[in-house]
């Protein structure tokens, strides 16, 4: 029951005599800093958790988490008074209530009362974190709905943000299955607020535990009964969704995020392991995702090198053995995009400006298509970026007779755009202060080899400053 004098507080306060009616005027009240700050002074806090201890109805209960909500915005009055009275056991036990539970709403409001509660700092985020992990975070994930996901990363990136050991908490054996159902929640279920991001790229990226986290995910979509050792060359859709949102974070935060050469060397191995896709694969008819999942994999694993390489170019240091890219580069990744571009057909302007002996046609046969638009774009991005102001990189290109090849990417392709301008950025790079490289393409102008349109059909042509030795592609008048 609630306390007489919990009633009469509101009431007054309210100036109403109808409960329902009551809080929603001091919902209301408390939208803005003066009304929460009026209602601090008031102490009707204590009141309201009252009511949530009372076995109420729905309603009662969405309106009293609502309230309670507002009310720990950011008023650090209302937010000692929560820690006070036991708010955080008061609100846990509410929604864990197993007729509470079942409306995901209800536990979301009951969520974002917790997560304003933990912005006021160590103390409260201290009687979150011991009231909920992991067993509570573990029980209020598996709702499998983003509504209840969502407010849960912010709590616990909000807690382990301000206390930075409680991260290792979370990929502990207690604490990495939470991580998991919040992955595969987010992965069937959507978010619709960057906590998640925020939270995976501290663990994954930061605290390098990618490898830790997705191998927990590969046999997330295994069907009952199947043998799992003949899954060990596929990958889960939860994979997917990771290497996605992490290519994403990495896209939005080049140069903020710094990758570790263990991560770096760990989403190479999922690279190479994904290429066999390749030996099966079809023309793709969309970008990312392509709904394929080893496609999906060997794309988002393909753009996540990309934008480390673009990160690392930033501060190339050619001499650091540790740089994520060094490292990339000492296990062949240079070789291998030359050879996985080199497989794939010519871009569409090239196989109509190319006439072809039979031979040659028998030869083309072999090559193989983009798996999804941008594929090729996305090699040749990553190969551009990987040359980027290192003389070893430009020289093992020329030496492996790849400048033509890159040549070639420099033109329109409707199955990967902006390959152009990617084309251009890497010959530029390939040829910067090279002057071997330089003759090899001034060369191959000279004998024509380079006019297959790949430049001069296309109007353009390669120009270095003589005083820079810088390069460029330049239209011709």
């Amino acid at each position: 029951m609630v306390s007489d004098d919990a009633l009469k507080l509101l009431f007054d306060v309210s100036n109403s005599t109808n409960l329902e009616n009551s809080l929603e005027i001091l919902i209301h009240t408390s939208k803005s800093d003066s009304g929460r700050s009026n209602l601090a002074s008031k102490t009707i806090l204590p009141s309201v958790l009252n009511m949530l201890h009372s076995q109420q109805t729905p309603h009662v209960l969405s309106l009293c988490f609502k309230l309670l909500r507002n009310l720990c915005a950011g008023e650090i009055l209302n937010q000692n008074l929560f820690l006070e009275f036991d708010g955080v056991n008061v609100v846990v036990s509410t929604i864990l209530r197993s007729e509470v539970c079942s409306d995901h709403m209800l536990v979301r409001w009951g969520l974002q009362v917790l997560a304003n509660v933990c912005l006021a700092g160590k103390q409260h985020q201290s009687a979150i974190w011991k009231e909920l992990f992991p067993l509570g975070f573990l029980s209020l994930v598996k709702h499998g709905k983003k509504e209840v996901s969502d407010p849960l990363c912010m709590i616990i990136y909000t807690c382990c943000d301000g206390n930075p050991e409680w991260f290792g908490e979370l990929y502990s054996y207690s604490g990495l299955p939470v991580v998991v159902e919040i992955v595969r929640t987010a992965s069937s279920a959507s978010f619709d607020e960057d906590w998640i991001k925020l939270l995976l790229s501290r663990i994954c990226l930061e605290e390098s535990q990618l490898p830790v986290l997705f191998s927990k995910l590969q046999f997330m979509d295994i069907l009952d009964g199947e043998d799992t050792k003949s899954r060990d060359d596929k990958f889960s859709s939860e994979q997917v969704f990771l290497l996605q949102i992490l290519s994403e974070i990495l896209n939005e935060r080049i140069g903020d995020v710094t990758i570790s050469k263990d991560v770096a060397l760990y989403v190479y191995g999922i690279f190479k392991k994904s290429i066999g896709v390749l030996e099966q694969a079809v023309k793709g008819k969309s970008g990312l995702p392509s709904g394929i999942t080893a496609v999906d994999v060997l794309g988002y694993s393909l753009t996540i090198l990309r934008d480390i390489c673009a990160h690392d170019s930033v501060r190339v240091n050619e001499a650091d053995a540790n740089d994520a890219v060094n490292v990339l580069l000492s296990y062949g990744l240079v070789e291998l995009l030359l050879v996985l571009l080199g497989d794939l057909e010519p871009p569409a302007i090239i196989r109509k400006g190319i006439k072809q002996s039979d031979n040659q046609d028998g030869a083309s046969c072999s090559s193989k298509p983009c798996p999804y638009k941008g594929f090729r774009r996305d090699i040749v991005a990553l190969i551009g970026n990987c040359v980027y102001r290192r003389k070893h990189v430009q020289d093992e290109i020329r030496s492996k007779n790849g400048i033509l090849l890159l040549l070639q990417q420099c033109v329109v392709d409707e199955d990967n755009p902006y390959l152009r301008e990617w084309g251009i950025w890497s010959v530029r790079n390939i040829l910067e202060g090279n002057e071997e490289n330089q003759k090899v393409v001034a060369e191959l102008q000279l004998q024509g080899s380079a006019d297959v349109p790949q430049i001069s059909a296309l109007g353009l042509r390669v120009e270095v400053n003589p005083k820079t030795r810088h390069a460029k592609l330049v239209n011709v008048p």
